[in-house]
């Protein structure tokens, strides 16, 4: 096939990505463990990790797993925000041959019900601050362990134990909760603190498995068309190349810092996504480190981290760059040592990456990916000058096309679904053989949903969604799934959700509501879907109406509902 894109590649990036040399990520954690050992891993609220540290404490968290006896390809849930822990047990599970399955802190529990049974996971990590919402839905589950850990535990022996009195007992951000009684399928769970997990550990020997590429890494989950998520498998190879392929596309920007020896990434983004998951592991393969941000949210707070010392590698989604860019002592900092704003997860705003030049100097580059893909996918190149507009250039060993409906490839300017074929690309969801089947093309490409257009010189363009996904600052939520919660609510007949355009998240939420009791308000129904729904799934405008549009065959019509004057 032609591949106009090489011609535009920067100079001394490869075409392909040869992973033959790693054979499992444990080999590439290890390699970087010895390699830069001394070097500084992360730093979070000025406690510093080095690569010796995370190899200890990944080492004795992998021999206490191993302990317990868990079965070859066990599935181990992390729930965890950024956080030191977050590296460690994510890296002793790799390095013990099991499964990561990130789960998003701010699930509600009827989220975190599906996806630890849809996986099967027997083992779950999660900060303290969250177990009330395990609680509930704990004996629904398959869990035969739960560790717990305190947002403190691994910043020091001083500062540690203060942070954890004051988030418990000053801030009282732990809400109460009982899992001690906790009856799984007719036994009682073992419950452990990752501290006294990592202490038993260094007294237990570690046996190294057999880890082939084509093992499971992680269950990355991902929105489902039929509200309810998919679990993408991710191989060890899987992860391995996009290791790669980000270190090769980034280098070209960061060879004018040549003589630092280190580079700082700013980890605001979760690292239970895979946008983060990615550029975490990037930053293990060079040496870099991580600047570890618990919570974006606290723009104050944040900014006064980044004062603190020089930042290279800067990843967000449009809505923190903009919520950055309002702040005024974020303006005020020097950005001299910026070498790549990296945005993705969301479209990127030209007024945004205007703006962004402006104060920082800095060209906002856009990439796009999805779970399926390992977040890698096309990217802009990094030594870029001008923000494009567009979705960049397919990275290497990938094959990007825009094929029809009925599969036909189709040539530039035309549009048509975006098709993505790689070594970064997923084996398949997992347990559902015909989900997989549908996700790919007959000569294997995997259907992205997104429409879009390729032109003359390789650069990709995405001009709408072929899903009726709703992108809410990042993060997937689809319309039947907050359709299928707020059609519960008490006085609801039917309901329809729609995208809106929003300043902030990009996109927002509009539900339509037919009410089949006329006392209904629209806090009624808020206040329902805020028990039921993470935060950003969370409807943010609800419109009563007498009907909704519907086709011959009853199903209802969101595009209208989208083109309604005035929605």
């Amino acid at each position: 096939m032609d591949r106009p894109w090489f011609a535009n590649y920067p100079p001394d990036v490869p075409r392909e990505v040869d992973t033959s040399g790693i054979e499992s990520m444990r080999d590439l954690l290890e390699a970087s463990f010895e390699q830069f050992a001394d070097q500084s891993f992360s730093v979070c609220m000025d406690q510093w990790m080095t690569y010796k540290e995370l190899d200890h404490l990944s080492l004795s968290f992998a021999s206490w797993l191993q302990h317990l006896g868990l079965k070859p390809g066990a599935r181990i849930g992390i729930m965890l925000p950024n956080v030191p822990q977050f590296a460690v047990v994510m890296s002793g599970i790799l390095r013990a041959g099991f499964v990561c399955v990130n789960i998003n802190p701010l699930y509600t529990s009827r989220e975190l019900e599906h996806q630890l049974c849809d996986s099967g996971c027997t083992l779950i990590i999660i900060l303290e601050n969250f177990a009330h919402t395990l609680e509930p839905v704990l004996s629904k589950t398959l869990l035969e362990s739960i560790v717990l850990t305190s947002l403190g535990d691994l910043l020091g022996p001083l500062k540690g134990p203060w942070i954890n009195f004051a988030v418990k007992y000053l801030a009282k951000m732990v809400p109460s909760f009982e899992l001690r009684d906790a009856n799984v399928l007719g036994h009682t769970p073992l419950i452990a603190r990752l501290g006294k997990c990592l202490s038993e550990g260094k007294t237990f020997s570690f046996q190294r498995p057999s880890i082939q590429a084509e093992s499971f890494a992680f269950l990355q989950y991902t929105g489902g068309t039929t509200g309810l998520s998919k679990g993408a498998i991710l191989t060890h190879r899987n992860i391995i190349a996009a290791t790669l392929q980000a270190q090769y596309w980034l280098t070209p920007a960061l060879k004018l810092k040549k003589d630092l020896p280190q580079f700082n990434c700013i980890a605001a983004l979760p690292l239970y996504h895979i946008f983060a998951l990615t550029l975490c592991f990037y930053t293990i393969r060079t040496g870099s480190f991580l600047t570890l941000i618990p919570n974006p949210r606290d723009i104050k707070k944040f900014v006064s981290v980044l004062a603190k010392r020089p930042f290279h590698i800067f990843p967000a989604v449009n809505t923190l760059f903009n919520a950055l860019l309002q702040n005024e002592a974020f303006r005020a900092l020097s950005f001299k040592d910026l070498c790549v704003t990296q945005a993705g997860g969301m479209a990127a705003s030209e007024s945004t990456a205007k703006e962004w030049k402006r104060v920082t100097g800095s060209t906002m580059i856009e990439g796009w990916g999805m779970s399926e893909t390992c977040a890698v996918g096309s990217n802009n190149p990094s030594n870029l000058t001008v923000f494009s507009g567009t979705i960049g250039l397919p990275l290497s060993g990938i094959d990007m096309v825009i094929k029809d409906d009925n599969g036909q490839t189709l040539g530039v300017h035309t549009s048509g679904e975006i098709c993505i074929k790689g070594p970064n690309v997923m084996k398949g969801y997992f347990n559902q053989p015909s989900e997989t089947q549908k996700a790919f093309t007959a000569d294997g490409y995997l259907r992205t949903g997104d429409i879009g257009t390729q032109d003359a010189n390789g650069f990709f363009k995405i001009v709408d969604r072929k899903k009726d996904m709703i992108l809410v600052s990042g993060f997937n939520v689809f319309p039947s799934e907050i359709e299928s919660v707020a059609s519960s609510c008490p006085g609801v007949l039917e309901c329809a959700a729609v995208s809106i355009l929003d300043e902030k998240q990009g996109e927002a939420i509009k539900l339509f509501v037919v009410k089949k009791e006329p006392t209904l308000t629209q806090d009624d129904v808020l206040t329902y879907c805020k028990t039921q729904l993470t935060a950003y799934k969370i409807p943010k405008v609800i419109e009563f109406k007498d009907s909704l549009p519907k086709s011959n065959v009853g199903k209802i019509l969101r595009r209208e509902l989208r083109d309604t004057p005035n929605h």
